[in-house]
C-alpha cells in the first residue's frame, strides 16, 4: 500500500435508507479529488452486506477509507479486514466486537436513553413508525425531506440485525468515529463506549442520526483526516 494520503473513499449506508443519502458527502469529498465508491446494501444479512461491500472494496485501485454510517458500521467492523482497507470511520456507527450484533447492543437500553420507533417484524423486514421517524432519526433535517424520508424506507431484515461480527477490523485499522451529541437513535453515551472501546480518534456534533445529511461538512471533514492518517 502507498504510505501517502489516501485517495479512495467507500460509504456504506445503514437501516432504513439507502445509499443516495451520501450524495452531500460525495459531492464534497469528490470536489477535493476523492475517488468515492457508494455501496447499495440490500440490508438482507450482515453476511450478504459485508460480501457487497467487498466486492466493491475490490475494485477500488489503492488504499481506501472505509465508512459506515449507523448499521454500516457493523458491516465495515466485518468487511473492514479487507486487504484494501486503511482505515475506518463510523459515522454515528455501531462499531461491534467479537460476538455482537446490533441486536445485541440494542436489547436493553439503559433507563432514560431514547428508544427507536421500530415496528414489529413483519415477514422478517423492520420499518420505523412513520409518524415518530422525523423526530428520531432525522431531527434536524427539514420536516418535509425528513417526512419523505420516513415514506421511502427501505425494509431492514432481522437477519442483518443478528447477524454478529467475528473478525472486528477496529482491532487491527486506524478508525475515526463521529459522535452526534443530539442522536435519538444510538444515544450518544453508547456512541462514545464503542469509540473509546475502539480506540478511535473521536469528533463531536451536535447533530440528529442523519447527521450524513444534516452536517455533510462535518462527515466529510472526518473522512478526510481518516484519509490523512
Amino acid at each position: 500500500m502507498s504510505t501517502g494520503p489516501i485517495r479512495n473513499v467507500v460509504l456504506v449506508h445503514g437501516g432504513f435508507v439507502d445509499g443516495s443519502g451520501w450524495q452531500g458527502v460525495y459531492d464534497l469529498l469528490t470536489a477535493d479529488g476523492y475517488q468515492v465508491s457508494v455501496v447499495q446494501n440490500p440490508t438482507l444479512s450482515l453476511e450478504d452486506d459485508v460480501a457487497v461491500t467487498r466486492r466493491v472494496l475490490d475494485q477500488q485501485d489503492g488504499p481506501a477509507v472505509l465508512v459506515g454510517h449507523s448499521y454500516g458500521g457493523a458491516v465495515i467492523s466485518q468487511a473492514g479486514t479487507h486487504e484494501k482497507v486503511a482505515s475506518l470511520a463510523y459515522i454515528a456507527a455501531f462499531a461491534l466486537d467479537e460476538g455482537e450484533s446490533v441486536n445485541t447492543l440494542i436489547a436493553d437500553p439503559p433507563p432514560g436513553a431514547p428508544v427507536p420507533p421500530i415496528l414489529p417484524p413483519v415477514d422478517g423486514f423492520l420499518f420505523l413508525d412513520r409518524e415518530a421517524f422525523p423526530a428520531s432519526f432525522a431531527g434536524d433535517l427539514p420536516e418535509a425531506q425528513a417526512r419523505f424520508m420516513a415514506a421511502s424506507q427501505v425494509p431492514w431484515g432481522v437477519e442483518a440485525l443478528a447477524g454478529a461480527v467475528t473478525d472486528p477490523a477496529w482491532r487491527v485499522k486506524p478508525s475515526w468515529y463521529l459522535v452526534t451529541t443530539e442522536d435519538k437513535m444510538i444515544p450518544p453515551p453508547a456512541q462514545r463506549s464503542m469509540s473509546e472501546r475502539a480506540g478511535a480518534t473521536v469528533t463531536e456534533v451536535a447533530g440528529s442520526h442523519a447527521v450524513y445529511l444534516s452536517r455533510p461538512d462535518a462527515v466529510a471533514d472526518l473522512i478526510k483526516a481518516a484519509a490523512g492518517s
